[in-house]
């Protein structure tokens, strides 16, 4: 009997359906919608658009007022429960509701009389939570248990496939920043302005996208819009502005042009995550976090070596005009990313699924009754409230809240010296050592090198120790602090990198010195922001949207503005003492994690928005 109700169920059969040939994975990418609305939905069809009639069984208008019934017998017979089991609170409700009787007859308590009808409704409508989260709510629209819509329930094959979407996404817009750098002596000679103005190039973009997520992440996580028309459509906006930005002829033109490019290329860096947090448990989150983190510092590595290759090809044949091969360079990657995203890359939002699921039962069962959750919540905010938290809570949370300031200050340093590299190398193996502008780029392969090791190390980690921590917790959920230590090893390795760095840059000493102490940074770079970014959602998981849209924000302010000055500060500090200036603010940071460790659970119960 179990079997044939499997095989009579529409959910197991789209299940086994997608184990079979891929399932459901093109039909929620962009082209597949698009050739759904083209056929009128007579093509990749849903499980409630194939098996109508189970549906309307389930769903429709008649069916749900038997269960409504049943429910109100149900909640009769709790009720007439509780009273027996409880006949003091019974009979203190019942004097309750006497005195308010009594109480309506005379205006002037018409007022008291109001309170306690609200304080009674808070009581229902707690109630009606209650049963709501039992499965009681007729109308609630979710996702069965096993539902293979449920982007938790989904494959591990088809998860790893949406990850490695997402991290084609993110290289493709974040090679964007510092592809741009090795062209900077190009774009001085261009247009005949000083090195400083010419990277405000870099500056501008990497303002765009910090920006960028003050819009682009409330708009992700509206239902009715979801993640991927925000990935998809701010990309295509990013590709077509490569065009015009390589042809500009003047400073004034390029700035705006790349300030546009990084605003509009920012929801895959800062929505990313979120993406991985739709499909992964709290458990296995991290795996997801730290494949798509790897890919972050790729963009980034990539960069140099794809624009310094092609700057010094033009400048051997005698062109200035290096600099824009590198954006034609980035239009052909990104617009290679955009096309196979349009036809891989799947909806995660589970608000957005289950909101157009739920408008799919409507027109099928004729029940208009049928709402998800998010529309239920939705309807009760008003344009004020989701303005607030859409805007207001990031910079509420980042000012008022030590840990989330303190932490973003300490990731912004790192992202800001990140930044500081792409011209500091300039000056250490062009000035000093002779590199080309395509053999800098490969001195960026230290960075890379300690980035996977600390990968590795980073998920022997996760099995060995984080995940057998959530397997002995009763709840299944661990301490948010439990999520640093690879930050407190991390923080030791920047300073180290810097020193070594700063006091090993010398004609006397080989450069392959330099490029193995930059594995320390991109080690320390790893576990930092692997650690932070999973440990402040797990602290404030009602505001993990606002924190991390915070994040970007402070971290993407110092990577633009810390490029600015770093030319200058090198070549007038000199290399080691200039280093040793970041080193020592890097120290100053060492004892956050280990702080937060301790202390965190007490800082967090001061705190209103903390979980």
């Amino acid at each position: 009997m179990a079997k044939k109700a499997r095989e009579d169920d529409p959910n197991a059969k789209e299940e086994t359906n997608q184990r079979g040939h891929g399932g459901s994975l093109f039909r929620d990418t962009t082209l597949g919608l698009l050739i759904r609305a083209i056929t009128k939905n007579r093509v990749l069809q849903y499980p409630e658009e194939r098996y109508p009639e189970h549906f309307i069984e389930k769903y429709g208008e008649k069916r749900q007022e038997e269960r409504k019934r049943e429910v109100e017998e149900a909640n009769r017979r709790s009720e007439e429960n509780w009273r027996q089991e409880n006949p003091r609170d019974a009979a203190a409700e019942a004097r309750r509701a006497s005195s308010q009787d009594t109480l309506a007859e005379d205006d002037q308590s018409n007022s008291n009389a109001a309170d306690e009808n609200d304080s009674n409704n808070d009581r229902k409508k707690k109630k009606a939570h209650h049963d709501t989260e039992r499965g009681n709510d007729i109308n609630l629209v979710k996702f069965e248990p096993n539902d293979p819509e449920n982007p938790m329930n989904w494959s591990f094959g088809k998860k790893a496939f949406t990850t490695g979407m997402l991290c084609v996404l993110t290289i493709s817009i974040y090679v964007g920043s510092a592809i741009y750098s090795p062209g900077v002596t190009s774009v001085t000679e261009s247009f005949g302005v000083s090195e400083v103005v010419a990277v405000l190039g870099l500056s501008a973009f990497v303002a765009g996208y910090g920006l960028g997520p003050m819009l682009w992440s409330p708009l992700s996580e509206i239902p009715a819009i979801g993640r991927n028309p925000v990935y998809i459509g701010t990309l295509i906006v990013f590709v077509a502005l490569q065009a015009p930005t390589a042809r500009i002829n003047g400073m004034g033109a390029l700035i705006p042009l790349r300030f546009l490019a990084g605003f509009f290329g920012s929801p895959a860096l800062a929505t990313g995550g979120a993406s991985i947090g739709d499909m992964y448990t709290p458990k296995y989150r991290a795996h997801g976090i730290a494949i798509w983190g790897l890919a972050a510092v790729c963009g980034p590595i990539l960069g140099p070596l794809m624009g310094g290759f092609i700057v010094d090809w033009r400048d051997r044949l005698g062109y200035v005009d290096g600099w824009r091969w590198t954006i034609w360079e980035l239009l052909w990657l990104s617009g290679l990313g955009l096309a196979i995203l349009i036809v891989t890359l799947p909806e995660t939002s589970t608000p957005c699924i289950l909101y157009y699921k739920a408008k799919r039962l409507r027109k099928i069962t004729g029940n208009q009754n049928l709402q998800s959750e998010s529309e239920i919540m939705q309807k009760e905010m008003t344009p004020g409230q989701i303005v607030k938290i859409s805007l207001l809570f990031p910079f509420v949370l980042c000012f008022t809240e030590p840990i989330v300031f303190l932490l973003n200050l300490y990731i912004a340093l790192i992202y800001g010296i990140l930044y500081i590299f792409f011209e500091a190398y300039a000056i250490v193996f062009v000035g000093i050592y002779g590199f080309n502008e395509g053999e800098l780029g490969l001195s960026f392969f230290g960075v890379f090198v300690g980035s996977v090791l600390a990968l590795l190390g980073f998920e022997i980690y996760l099995k060995t120790y984080l995940e057998k921590e959530f397997d002995k917790a009763d709840d299944g959920m661990i301490a948010p602090e439990q999520r640093l230590p690879p930050a407190m090893l991390g923080a030791f390795f920047i300073p180290i990198c810097l020193f070594w760095f700063g006091w090993t840059s010398r004609a006397s000493i080989h450069w392959i010195v330099p490029i193995i102490g930059t594995s320390f940074f991109g080690a320390g770079t790893f576990l930092l922001f692997q650690s932070i970014l999973n440990y402040l959602p797990d602290a404030y998981p009602s505001r993990a949207a606002s924190v991390l849209a915070g994040n970007d924000l402070f971290r993407s302010a110092f990577g633009a503005g810390f490029p600015v000055f770093a030319s200058a500060m090198y070549m007038n500090e000199g290399i080691g003492v200039a280093s040793s200036i970041l080193g020592g603010l890097a120290c100053i940071m060492i004892p956050l994690p280990f702080v937060f460790y301790k202390f965190g659970p007490r800082i967090r119960k001061w705190s209103k928005h903390a979980g």
